[in-house]
């Protein structure tokens, strides 16, 4: 069933991510600081123990669903990577369904480098260039709707929750996510985002500043949201994003300067704090504790650049 939003369905699982096009001249992507080893596909560990809690304890004692959360926020990951990440992840939790023995929703944050990715029924007509000389990397992947870009200084989300510990709605699931970056926006930078009838995202004015999309399997959600923060939205002049050709794109970034005048910002802090605030505000609209899990580390990795 695809729903009208930037990108969500609830469909049958597809052999994807597939490569549609590599852009055979482009550098590496820039990194900010030292890529991690992510666990390898088909291993999931559970969080540790000693696991630090990072936010949402809750209050008078009334136990809340963990999280764990892996934090990538400031690291720059391939997106094919961090989708087979998601892949194990999901085959893990979709074996413990009906088991009762599924303790824990996961949350992934990170960055990707450009990238474009289409929808299962995505048209090519929204992209501005020769699919077989695309200027990033271009794929296909398991969510409906059209296309968008991925990219440094975009905060990308990856929640992967079963909704049957929470509510077995879809469009509650989207909100949901909606109100964790209207929410964010608002407490940490006085902000006034929002939503549009219809569409499926948060909105300051007229320009989009995140996209939204999940696919849903055996009630198992995943995919995420992605803000853009620090993000060059140059790239986005090359494709119809979401399908949606009368409205643009933000990002915090651009809205924060021009009610300064220019002032310059500083981008690390800035994507901490957004990330900071996203935390906070996730744990609280979903009433989950979240747990850093350490199960990563900074070895440098041949398969990132």
């Amino acid at each position: 069933m695809a729903l009208p939003c930037s990108y969500g369905s609830h469909c049958a699982a597809l052999p994807f991510p597939a490569v549609v096009s590599r852009a055979a001249s482009s550098p590496p992507p820039r990194s900010r600081g030292r890529r991690p080893s992510l666990p390898p596909a088909g291993c999931f560990h559970a969080a540790p123990r000693d696991a630090a809690l990072v936010s949402g304890s809750a209050a008078g004692g009334v136990s809340r669903r963990r999280c764990e959360l892996f934090d990538l926020h400031q690291h720059i990951v391939p997106f094919a990577e961090s989708w087979a990440w998601q892949q194990s992840i999901v085959t893990r939790r979709k074996g413990l369904v009906g088991t009762d023995e599924d303790h824990s929703d996961t949350l992934i944050a990170l960055q990707h480098p450009p990238v474009y990715t289409l929808g299962t029924d995505s048209t090519e007509d929204y992209l501005h260039f020769d699919v077989k000389d695309a200027p990033f990397e271009v794929h296909r992947i398991d969510r409906g709707g059209e296309v968008t870009y991925h990219g440094p200084g975009q905060l990308v989300m990856y929640p992967i929750i079963n909704l049957r510990y929470h509510q077995m709605d879809l469009h509650w699931y989207f909100r949901s996510l909606e109100e964790v970056i209207i929410r964010a926006l608002q407490s940490a930078f006085s902000i006034k985002a929002s939503r549009v009838e219809g569409l499926t995202g948060v909105w300051v004015g007229d320009k989009k500043v995140a996209a939204i999309g999940i696919h849903v399997s055996r009630w198992i959600a995943y995919h995420g949201l992605a803000l853009n923060v620090t993000t060059d939205l140059t790239p986005f002049q090359l494709i119809v994003p979401c399908g949606i050709k009368d409205r643009g794109v933000g990002s915090i970034k651009e809205i924060l300067q021009i009610a300064s005048d220019g002032k310059e910002i500083d981008e690390t802090a800035l994507i901490d704090k957004a990330y900071r605030t996203l935390l906070k505000e996730f744990a609280e609209v979903f009433q989950l504790s979240l747990y850093h899990n350490p199960n990563w580390d900074l070895q440098e990795s041949k398969n990132f650049s």
